[in-house]
């Protein structure tokens, strides 16, 4: 009997040891997929709801989805306006964290979680800074709020630009700069939502326009020579409903989320996956080889990467 245990016994000390040496080859940081690019370029178009994108014509958009992820299931965090979801964009946690809650908040409506020497939450734009003291960082944007949420001290260029001279800005500076990481952000559709409405002739019209502009931007990635080491990523803040935008309706919560470039996963719909505004910093992050500050909340997207 005691010889049958003492078989028994050490049949399973052999199981456990050979699960353990297992575990301890195949690490949690050695099972995440990694990415790391040299560029990542994030295109916004402000008040871009994902209901629009199968009624459009947006060509370029399209081709972006083919040869790339996606998915148009990305929800806004709440309240769905614009400063709450572009800081989340950047600061990868939602506005009970950080702070900025309003519509056109210019500084947080209640006390952050943290606030690091430059007085402002951590963005991307800071990991990268202290990371990389020397990479171009930069952010051109029609909307002046932007440059309340981004850490302008942790950028080399920001700069307000006329809705109809951003396309040329943005070309201009990815061909003279090739930045490591740059955001281009457009105050439409949002500007029409508000004035002629949502789901409308007019809405559909500057969707067009736009289009035919981040094609261009994208045109001077490739003649920058940095298309094989970049990654570009279109997105909107929130969508709308009639004339506004602010609540809970899914016309106004869900929004499309693109990505596409070197080692993303081409033609892939991720609506399976629940992807939040502030996952698209720690996808960022990630794709930059940054470590995610103990703050952020936000998951890296690792399953469009190949």
């Amino acid at each position: 009997m005691n010889a049958i245990y003492s078989i028994m016994r050490f049949k399973v000390f052999s199981i456990m040891a050979i699960a353990a040496l297992a575990l301890a080859g195949c690490s949690p940081r050695e099972a995440v997929k990694t990415n790391r690019v040299g560029h990542v370029f994030l295109i916004g178009l402000d008040g871009w709801g994902a209901y629009s994108v199968g009624k459009s014509d947006m060509v370029n958009v399209k081709n972006l989805m083919e040869n790339g992820s996606y998915t148009l299931k990305k929800r806004t965090v709440l309240p769905s306006h614009s400063a709450a979801n572009w800081a989340s964009m950047w600061m990868g946690v939602g506005p009970e964290v950080h702070g900025f809650y309003e519509c056109c908040s210019r500084t947080p409506d209640l006390e952050p979680r943290m606030t690091p020497e430059n007085g402002i939450f951590p963005t991307v734009f800071q990991l990268l800074r202290d990371k990389e003291p020397d990479a171009e960082i930069g952010c051109l944007y029609e909307w002046d709020g932007i440059k309340y949420l981004i850490d302008t001290m942790s950028v080399n260029r920001y700069e307000q630009v006329p809705h109809a001279d951003l396309c040329n800005a943005a070309k201009e500076y990815i061909k003279e700069k090739k930045p490591r990481l740059a955001a281009f952000i457009y105050d439409e559709p949002d500007h029409v939502g508000h004035s002629a409405g949502h789901d409308t002739p007019q809405y559909y019209e500057v969707l067009v326009r736009l289009d035919k502009w981040i094609g261009e931007i994208v045109q001077a990635i490739e003649e920058a020579g940095i298309m094989d080491d970049s990654v570009i990523i279109l997105t909107s803040d929130h969508g709308g409903i009639n004339n506004g935008h602010g609540g809970r309706t899914m016309m106004e919560m869900e929004t499309p989320l693109i990505i596409c470039g070197k080692g993303i996963r081409q033609g892939y719909c991720f609506d399976d996956l629940s992807v939040m505004q502030f996952d698209i910093a720690s996808t960022m992050a990630a794709l930059l080889g940054l470590e995610q500050p103990q703050p952020w909340f936000g998951r890296p997207l690792t399953q469009i990467f190949e």
